[in-house]
């Protein structure tokens, strides 16, 4: 069972259409499993993401617990009259990537992150997600996304959480110009690192800050970066790192 997370059920005749017109993905495609998506700030930076599960007569958001009081007032301050209630559920989040449990659901995002569950007393293994994390590239919150982070920059479009062909959402214009108008010279990346250098350290290139260091498994890392100054070796920390 993870216990850093919370699951808050989303019930009322306007709830599908509610969250269709916040959220970053298409909420249509709870029909087919978990929808991955992520709420912005008008000016299109991030301000959290969660999962959203199809339940009888309700839809679920299971979100880190950390985030989740801020995100619920975001929400209830946009519900405005829409027939539209969220309250705790008593369910847990369980996840794992063995055979998968009866009832669980494909995690969404990639098919090496397996499966989550959702019960009382959900099913969960021992997988190194942070490995699984580094080497997929999978953004961690509160990690790799936080209040600074434009959700293309840690290729959310990858992760299945946004969808360009849906209606309009909160901070839509900026994601879609972002898109289709400029190329991204910030983002994710994947790096070796030799030494010791810990999640935060500042990454520089001839004394000249290109960005951070962010999860760490071992001698790979992820890493926030200005892509046009991260070619060669780097360093963080008395670190020699190389993008990969």
């Amino acid at each position: 069972m993870i216990t850093d997370r919370s699951i808050f059920s989303v019930t009322g005749s306007d709830r599908a259409t509610f969250l269709q017109g916040m959220v970053t993905n298409d909420v249509d495609k709870l029909k087919d499993g978990i929808v991955y998506t992520a709420l912005l700030t008008p000016q299109g930076k991030y301000l959290a993401d969660f999962f959203l599960i199809p339940a009888d007569d309700a839809i679920l958001i299971d979100i880190k617990t950390e985030i989740a009081a801020p995100t619920l007032q975001r929400l209830t301050m946009y519900k405005l009259r829409a027939d539209v209630q969220i309250a705790e559920s008593p369910l847990k989040v369980g996840r794992g990537t063995g055979p998968m449990p009866e009832g669980a659901f494909p995690d969404p995002r990639h098919d090496a992150l397996g499966w989550r569950h959702y019960a009382e007393t959900p099913h969960s293994d021992e997988t190194d997600w942070t490995a699984l994390r580094v080497t997929h590239q999978i953004p961690e919150t509160g990690v790799e996304l936080t209040p600074d982070t434009y959700i293309l920059e840690v290729g959310f479009e990858n992760l299945n959480g946004v969808d360009f062909r849906k209606g309009c959402y909160v901070g839509q214009e900026v994601t879609a110009r972002m898109k289709h108008k400029t190329e991204l010279r910030k983002g994710l990346a994947q790096v070796a690192v030799s030494g010791d250098a810990a999640t935060g350290a500042q990454i520089t290139k001839d004394g000249k800050a290109v960005g951070t260091l962010l999860s760490r498994a071992g001698d790979k890392a992820l890493a926030y970066l200005r892509f046009d100054r991260a070619d060669g070796p780097l360093e963080a920390d008395g670190a020699t790192l190389h993008r990969l």
